[in-house]
């Protein structure tokens, strides 16, 4: 049986997802800079293969968090708060970082979606913000907690497939657009993440 969070957790949990898959990452640099070497559909295989990487860590994290619960009940809140600390440091680094965006993209379909996979999944941080990111959302009185990970990855993959198609897609337009906004981008980023720490420490 599916498990999912209530619907007010559910729509909070959408809107943050949003928010973070807006803010420009190496994934969606990586779509773009496709998308500008190779076309829109280059573009779109990037994405494509960057949320298959990101699937195999919801994967991880959902079977790791649920085999740590099994083995120490109160993992679920040390989990929780070490989540909060790093999604603390993404928004100090987010704050302080440099406007300017960079990335080296691929032109064809196979060669964008295999690095768009090997990337994301080799990249350790995609994996420890999911695992900071997610968790806050689960309610282990809900029901299983790797059954609503599980669920709430999805989504996530889900709305990140969407947004960093539709920068890859776009391709060298917003790429520009990127460069321009990136001290902004990066604020709102900033925010995103520091907001997210706060909620789970007034939960």
């Amino acid at each position: 049986m599916i498990a999912l969070p209530e619907t007010a957790t559910l729509l909070a949990f959408l809107g943050a997802g949003l928010a973070v898959n807006l803010t420009p990452g190496a994934d969606v640099m990586f779509a773009l800079a496709s998308g500008a070497r190779g076309g829109p559909r280059a573009g779109l295989a990037a994405a494509a293969g960057v949320s298959i990487g990101c699937l195999g860590h919801v994967l991880l994290v959902a079977f790791g968090v649920a085999a740590a619960l099994r083995a120490l009940p109160g993992a679920f809140e040390v989990i929780r708060w070490a989540g909060a600390g790093y999604l603390l440091f993404l928004a100090w680094r987010a704050w302080r970082a440099p406007p300017g965006v960079t990335g080296e993209g691929s032109t064809g379909l196979a060669q964008a979606f295999r690095r768009g996979v090997i990337t994301n999944l080799l990249n350790p941080k995609v994996a420890l913000f999911i695992l900071a990111f997610l968790p806050q959302f689960a309610d282990p009185a809900r029901g299983p907690v790797w059954s609503q990970l599980l669920s709430l990855g999805a989504l996530f993959v889900a709305t990140a497939f969407v947004v960093t198609g539709a920068y890859g897609a776009a391709g060298g337009a917003l790429r520009h657009v990127l460069a321009a906004r990136g001290r902004l981008l990066n604020r709102i980023a900033a925010l995103v993440f520091g907001g997210l720490a706060v909620r789970l420490a007034w939960g």
